[in-house]
């Protein structure tokens, strides 16, 4: 036996801290009957193990094959080394490193074995919030430093009791070295305040939350990365109240319901949603309305969808539990702020809100946002990326520079690269706003420091103006890569695929500054992730008003019909120019005819603003996006009825850059009205229209440049109608269509396009 003895020094990458991977290696360690040592260290788990050569290899091959289920090995480096006589197998402190390649694990939803003792009377956390173990629990939320231990976490104040440390030390026990690891005598507890700061005197907080909640109050609930603001979403009075305090007048508020049973009383599901509504993650999911509506009619006016979510921590269980069909649950905070996540903050932003407080002792370090994910085309689209998957990387097909990227000025995230991960931060929100701004640069110092990261350079957008870009220009001695906007769209798509070389991408959106000094947005691109090429867009628009023309579509309606029609287009006899007020439909078209304030767009984004204004659909718009969207919902939702439908006419000028004309749509959109066709009709024969377009074009593109893939990217591609319209359309036409699964199709993403970008040109010089 003994000329059998080996050893090997084995080291560990990936998501190996706090998920129970010492454990884990310790059991399997007896189940072979090795010696040795496991430990954590920066880079993630060290091993050293010796005994029987055979049981070393098994050992060694049920490393990843066995792991945790929340464990996410990257890399396994084994090296053979000389024994050194272990007595036994032990599981050892935490050891520092200078380097730091260890990756860090979201918040995860309460497991089904902490749900079950969370509600067994005869268990010890019978009803505790705070309930969690290795399986389960909050993670990157309440981290300070790596490696992952609990005096660099915001449990460090909570020390725990005698059986609560049985359970932390105890190898055999799921609860080993879960670092939030708590019961009610030793851990974080909860309290109910009024918004006056006065403490409400109860014995049990959470049934008076209740109670408070039956009664029609708005309360506060601080959570994972946040307080929510919370009402029973059957009471109609109280999900008005909410919006008016909340200064959000039509866009959809977030549900939470107890579990799938609940859910299938107000919305309509698939299995595939279902498995989406009920994994780790727990992230809102846009389900289909169930008609007619049986909760309040506000919390998703002029909508056929509905997000909704599972409770993802024990304090949301206990509040749902046999209580509510569902309870409003929207990020608490005034409109365009980021999310509150601390106590003192709460009272001082909220009080005019929220009528209580339902708070906690144990800090929240990181503000997380609640993730939003839809099923399409048979894949999962994230619309927005946070809690339950930041900060997990991208995995990008080779090694790449420390870069900072600094995203865009809409739904913003930050990225940093270190070999061939691709840290995306969760969603930040509009850098328009100070508080905002704050926020995204704690976030890029904070990643920093967790992930080790000193950036070699740093990549922005060209836009001078974007308050990411001004810090960009700020750091100074760093190189500094301006990336077009729609090029990191591209580079976003291709980043996420592993794709190399020239794809042709179609990229549409909003807003981005293009190399002409105009806002491009509707264009089809030849790019690498060195290079891009405008092969096509479309025709420019002007936009009166400026900014304003995407809070008040009628402007960009007006633009259209004056750019088809011309002074006619104006005076047109349409019902939606008949509900324009004169003196402002006076003062817009002399900013058209003399050219003042109306910057120039290609941007789609722009002409499904201006195709909704003219439907009669919507004038302005409380959120961005409303227009489209409300234009999307108006189509038909079956998809081969919308491309059985006669297209409207469309053209392009076969230049070395086509430029796609919008006028047809619009005199077909015209004709259509004075013709008394229907909304429905209208809206899906434009959708069906852009469909062909595309897709014509695209082909024209690939047979001309010999390439066969083609990006869908930007935000337009939340439109469910043509992401999978040109799926389809293009998959049939043999060529490969890349899209969004992991990171938003929309400026969520564009941080790791330029990321992506930067690194290519930081390795060329």
């Amino acid at each position: 036996m003994m000329m059998n003895l080996k050893a090997k020094h084995i080291e560990i990458y990936g998501i190996v801290q706090g998920v129970g991977y010492r454990p884990f290696i310790f059991n399997l360690a007896g189940k072979y009957a090795l010696k040795g040592s496991v430990g954590n260290t920066g880079k993630g788990v060290l091993i050293h193990v010796e005994g029987d050569d055979d049981k070393l290899a098994l050992f060694t091959k049920s490393i990843c094959i066995e792991k945790p289920r929340l464990a996410y090995v990257t890399d396994v480096l084994v090296e053979d080394i000389p024994p050194e006589g272990y007595s036994d197998f032990s599981i050892a402190g935490s050891k520092g490193k200078n380097e730091i390649r260890t990756l860090v694990s979201p918040d995860m939803c309460t497991c089904d074995d902490c749900a079950a003792e969370l509600f067994d009377k005869a268990d010890r956390r019978f009803h505790y919030p705070f309930i969690n173990c290795t399986n389960c629990g909050p993670r990157y939320t309440i981290i300070d430093k790596l490696p992952y231990d609990r005096p660099y976490t915001t449990m460090k104040p909570f020390v725990m009791c005698d059986r609560c440390h049985a359970e932390y030390d105890n190898p055999s026990d799921r609860r080993f070295h879960a670092q939030p690891n708590a019961c009610p005598d030793c851990g974080p507890h909860v309290m109910l305040f009024d918004n006056k700061r006065n403490k409400i005197e109860t014995a049990n907080p959470v049934q008076e939350a209740i109670r408070l909640l039956k009664k029609g109050h708005i309360l506060a609930i601080k959570g994972l990365g946040g307080f929510h603001l919370s009402v029973d979403a059957e009471n109609d009075s109280a999900v008005q109240s909410l919006r008016k305090r909340k200064l959000r007048e039509e866009k959809p508020l977030a549900l939470m319901a107890f579990d799938l049973e609940a859910i299938s009383s107000f919305a309509i599901m698939d299995e595939k949603e279902k498995a989406l509504l009920s994994s780790f993650e727990r992230p809102v999911v846009l389900l289909k309305k169930r008609f007619p509506e049986f909760l309040s009619s506000h919390v998703a006016p002029q909508n056929p969808y509905l997000g909704v979510m599972l409770p993802y921590t024990p304090l949301h269980f206990l509040l749902l539990e046999n209580k509510f069909t569902a309870l409003v649950m929207t990020s608490a905070n005034r409109k365009d702020e980021p999310i509150v996540i601390d106590n003192e903050n709460a009272f001082e932003r909220l009080q005019d809100i929220a009528d209580f407080f339902l708070i906690h002792d144990r800090d929240i370090r990181v503000r997380c946002d609640d993730s939003i994910l839809r099923h399409v085309s048979g894949d999962t689209r994230p619309v927005r990326r946070s809690r339950g998957y930041a900060p997990l990387p991208v995995f990008l097909k080779r090694d790449v520079p420390m870069i900072l990227s600094c995203g865009a000025e809409l739904k913003n995230t930050i990225c940093l690269t270190k070999d061939n991960f691709a840290f995306l931060s969760q969603h930040l929100g509009d850098l328009k706003y100070m508080s905002t701004y704050e926020f995204f640069t704690d976030t890029i110092a904070r990643m920093q420091t967790l992930f080790d990261i000193s950036p070699v350079c740093i990549a922005h957008d060209r836009h001078p103006d974007y308050l990411s870009t001004r810090y960009a220009m700020e750091q100074h001695g760093l190189p500094r890569f301006p990336i077009q906007h729609h090029h990191a769209h591209v580079a976003s798509c291709m980043a996420e695929n592993g794709a190399d070389g020239d794809v042709i991408g179609i990229v549409c959106d909003g807003t981005g500054l293009g190399d002409d000094g105009h806002i491009w947005g509707g264009e089809i691109l030849v790019a690498s992730e060195t290079r891009y090429e405008r092969v096509a867009h479309f025709s420019y628009t002007p936009m009166p008003g400026g900014d304003t023309a995407i809070k008040e579509p009628w402007r960009m309606g007006l633009s259209y019909l004056y750019q088809v029609f011309g002074e006619d287009g104006i005076l047109m006899d349409l019902p939606f120019l008949n509900t324009l007020d004169d003196q402002k439909k006076q003062i817009a078209g002399d900013m058209i005819r003399k050219q003042i304030n109306t910057p120039l767009t290609s941007s789609l984004g722009r002409l499904f603003d201006g195709v909704a204004a003219i439907i009669g659909i919507r004038n302005q718009v409380s959120f961005e996006g409303q227009a489209a969207l409300e234009l999307e919902m108006t189509a038909p939702c079956d998809l081969e009825q919308v491309l059985a439908m006669p297209p409207y006419e469309f053209s392009w000028e076969n230049k070395k850059k086509r430029i796609i004309h919008a006028g047809p749509f619009i005199k077909g959109v015209v004709a259509d009205i004075k013709h008394g066709v229907d909304p429905s009709v209208i809206s899906g024969r434009f959708h069906g229209s852009l469909i062909l377009l595309f897709s014509r074009l695209a082909k024209e593109i690939s047979k001309e440049t010999g390439l066969n893939r083609v990006a869908l990217t930007g935000g337009v591609f939340q439109n469910t109608i043509l992401l999978s319209g040109l799926i389809r359309n293009l998959s049939k036409e043999g060529l490969t269509v890349l899209t969004h699964r992991l990171v938003p199709a929309n400026d969520g993403g564009i941080a790791l396009g330029q990321a992506l970008i930067a690194s290519s040109l930081y390795r060329n010089g």
